[in-house]
């Protein structure tokens, strides 16, 4: 906690001066050809390389989107991998450009630390896991355990309020990064892992027998994720905005990566507005006004990359939910273009 606690003092300090230093972030990503994408360690799904060093992912898609409006070349991204510790220092310092890091919306974070957040990319809360072979069936059945958490996150706070809340004890086992939190858990220092519900899945599907894991019903906290720029720049947060947007509206348009070229002829006005046939709603951003083209093109929609990250045909198995648009009953949302 101390730990934690000492990050963010210093990327809050790092905050201050970040008006003056961030004012042309747009120009300095032009000028050296890419975007620097801060991302995890390796969470299947969210932002993980694979043996050729490639990533992929939710997050990291969205990285490949900013990059897409920006560059047309979804591959102009170099990613850095961050700690929970690290991950507002570097963003904070200038070491990244955007982080999209499996990182929680909280009010401190939005208000201490001269970063913004740009939307919710996943809606998320945290749970827990445990083994098949404990018969623990509830949450509520975990008092006196031992749990594996990683630090400098809101897991900590959130185990702590919620095991106090049922007057429950436990005992922290904690690790400074997630690949330690995970091989500890399956080596059995710990009896319950806890994390973000999504994050359980995703490193479930790694075990040898992830059947073998059960993650409990409770969902015990609001865990929005989502990406994240340094403050002060609005014309590059209004970038990484709007790049969440158009995700979100292509997918309520139906427009697709396969069939972005043929709704360029749409006879629907919101259509030609993402697409940059009407309107100019580039240049207000300092990019080209294809920039929502270049994006579905090169990237495709929201639920394009959901379905192929982390949806219910991948090995984490992910219904949409929250994450379903507002017309399907979730409750992702874009302002319109226009």
């Amino acid at each position: 906690m101390q730990k934690a606690l000492v990050s963010i003092a210093i990327a809050a300090s790092l905050g201050l001066g970040a008006t003056a230093a961030n004012a042309a972030i747009l120009d300095d990503v032009k000028a050296k050809g890419y975007v620097q994408c801060g991302v995890t360690g390796g969470v299947p799904g969210f932002s993980a390389p694979d043996s050729n060093n490639v990533w992929t992912g939710l997050e990291v898609d969205y990285c490949r989107a900013l990059a897409a409006a920006i560059f047309k070349d979804a591959d102009a991204v170099r990613y850095t991998s961050l700690t929970s510790q690290e991950r507002f220092t570097a963003l904070s310092a200038g070491e990244i450009d955007v982080l999209s890091r499996t990182t929680t919306w909280t009010m401190s974070r939005d208000t201490q630390l001269g970063i913004s957040f740009v939307g919710t990319m996943f809606y998320d809360g945290q749970g827990f896991m445990v083994r098949k072979e404990d018969g623990i069936e509830s949450a509520l059945d975990l008092s006196g355990a031992a749990i594996c958490i990683e630090s400098g996150t809101t897991t900590e706070l959130n185990a702590a309020d919620y095991f106090a809340a049922n007057g429950m004890e436990f005992n922290t086992v904690v690790f400074v990064d997630q690949d330690e939190v995970v091989k500890a858990y399956e080596d059995g220092r710990c009896d319950v892992y806890t994390t973000d519900s999504s994050a359980l899945a995703a490193e479930r599907s790694k075990f040898a027998n992830p059947a073998d894991h059960v993650i409990l019903p409770e969902i015990i906290s609001k865990e929005p994720l989502g990406p994240v720029v340094r403050a002060g720049d609005t014309q590059w947060f209004n970038i990484a905005r709007w790049t969440y947007f158009a995700l979100l509206e292509a997918e309520e348009l139906g427009v697709t990566s396969a069939n972005v070229d043929e709704m360029l002829g749409s006879d629907n006005p919101a259509i030609k507005r993402l697409l940059g046939v009407e309107g100019e709603f580039g240049a207000p951003l300092g990019i080209d006004n294809d920039w929502a083209y270049q994006i579905i093109k090169l990237v495709g929609n929201y639920a394009e990359s959901y379905e192929r990250n982390v949806g219910p045909d991948t090995p984490i198995g992910l219904e949409r939910g929250l994450n379903a648009l507002w017309k399907d009953g979730g409750i992702q949302y874009a302002p319109p273009i226009r």
